[in-house]
């Protein structure tokens, strides 16, 4: 199963579109994960155009997004167990630590988180972090960023993919 990880579209006026490598990228996934902070129904209707959707809302979201998503799943997939927080709850004082506390206790594969903008891959424990990093604002990272996952003959496989043009 192959999944496109997503987080921080932060889809505004000054951005109206998804970035084409980001698009190109996400082609052929089976699924599309995204951990926050859409702050436009319009991104929802942007990726769902590609492949199924699901994740939660980030603190950016208003009402309806948090009504649609939630701010915390936890999802079985091809006999995973992924989590998916937007990384501006929990208890620590860094985004990964507010992620990884968000499931403490449970037994989770993935993590999959937003909120800082910045691609993070470590594994904690038994359970991978993994933040996609944002294919919009990159803030000061030096490229925009997605994610994807790959569950196959019984390996989680996640990887970042970068660009330049957000256009």
């Amino acid at each position: 199963m192959r999944i496109g990880l997503v987080s921080d579209t932060h889809l505004n006026g000054s951005a109206i579109k998804l970035p084409d490598e980001l698009v190109r990228g996400l082609q052929g996934v089976e699924l599309i994960l995204h951990a926050g902070d859409w702050t436009q129904p319009r991104a929802v209707e942007l990726l769902e155009a590609i492949a199924p959707i699901d994740g939660v809302a980030g603190n950016n979201d208003g009402a309806d997004m948090v009504r649609r998503f939630g701010r915390r799943k936890l999802l079985e997939l091809g006999g995973y167990r992924i989590g998916i927080v937007h990384g501006d709850i929990g208890w620590g004082r860094w985004t990964e630590q507010k992620a990884l506390s968000s499931f403490e206790g449970e037994e989770v594969n993935l993590i999959l988180f937003g909120h800082s903008h910045t691609p993070y891959r470590k594994q904690h424990g038994t359970s991978l972090l993994f933040n996609p990093g944002s294919p919009l604002q990159k803030r000061r990272q030096p490229r925009y960023s997605y994610g994807i996952l790959e569950l196959t003959g019984g390996k989680l496989l996640a990887e970042h993919f970068y660009y330049d043009d957000r256009g």
